[in-house]
């Protein structure tokens, strides 16, 4: 189809309606192929090509999850309060507070305020990572010879720069982030072992405690030592469901997360929220 013309040019645009390719958002949500829950419940489809980044703001009680579909995604996350973007994941406490270095099931994503942002309510893969954070521009053009947004090693810091502008952030409102599915583990002498990936397949459920913004970068691990830039596509799918409240086993877990649990409801209820 001729596209020299503007008339050319809107017919082709026009002729891509309702194509799928392998890694776009699919919209509505509940159009998604092989949703996880009833197809009228999913609020966000989308696979992330290698490489690339999504955003999106989800409400209290939604479920969200990532699904490592050929074995090197890798997902970095930040998570931000929706309304008040200075209240945002902070690793150190998430560390700190529940006396863990390694992500899995039962864990708390925290905030600076000492609240829960997210829960991790299933995982699958078990090799994440709270201590290097994302990869940057210098490093990836020392790596790989690039690290810009448009080039074919883009650097996860410099694409959560883009998303973060998309929802009204700056650089300076970038904390360090997690990942998942490319692990790390600390030796004994302090050094760090990467563990890489668990295989195809693995996946990890969070569930949003508050509303929030969530900014997803599909990029290498930055302790990866393949000399190439490898990276697969990423899988992001998301459903109404329930907060966590008092009584399930999650709240109860441990007195540290049933104080990061009521410190959120006390939050919440002085707001009219819950």
């Amino acid at each position: 189809m001729a596209t020299a013309t503007t008339y050319g040019a809107r017919a082709h645009a026009r002729a891509q309606e309702g194509s799928r390719t392998e890694a776009m958002p699919v919209v509505p949500a509940s159009a998604w192929p092989a949703p996880p829950c009833e197809a009228g419940h999913l609020v966000w489809a989308e696979t992330v090509a290698a490489g690339n980044y999504t955003h999106k703001v989800l409400a209290r009680g939604t479920e969200l999850r990532l699904t490592d579909l050929r074995g090197d995604a890798c997902a970095h996350l930040l998570l931000y309060a929706a309304d008040r973007p200075w209240e945002r994941l902070n690793v150190a406490d998430t560390v700190k507070v529940q006396w863990n270095a390694y992500l899995g099931e039962g864990q708390l994503l925290l905030s600076d305020q000492g609240r829960v942002l997210a829960s991790l309510v299933a995982d699958t893969s078990g090799r994440h990572d709270t201590l290097c954070g994302t990869s940057t521009l210098v490093r990836n053009t020392q790596r790989y010879g690039d690290g810009t947004p448009q080039s074919a090693s883009p650097a996860g810091r410099e694409l959560f720069k883009l998303a973060a502008a998309k929802n009204g952030l700056e650089p300076r409102d970038l904390p360090p982030s997690l990942s998942f599915f490319q692990g790390v583990e600390v030796r004994d002498d302090g050094s760090l072992d990467f563990t890489g990936s668990a295989g195809p397949g693995g996946s990890v459920t969070l569930r949003a405690e508050q509303d929030v913004t969530v900014l997803i970068a599909n990029v290498p691990h930055p302790v990866d030592p393949r000399t190439e830039y490898v990276s697969t596509p990423l899988e992001v799918l998301a459903w109404r469901a329930a907060a966590t409240a008092p009584g399930d086993p999650l709240w109860e877990a441990t007195p540290e997360g049933r104080r990061a649990f009521l410190n959120t409801a006390e939050f919440l209820a002085a707001r009219g929220i819950a």
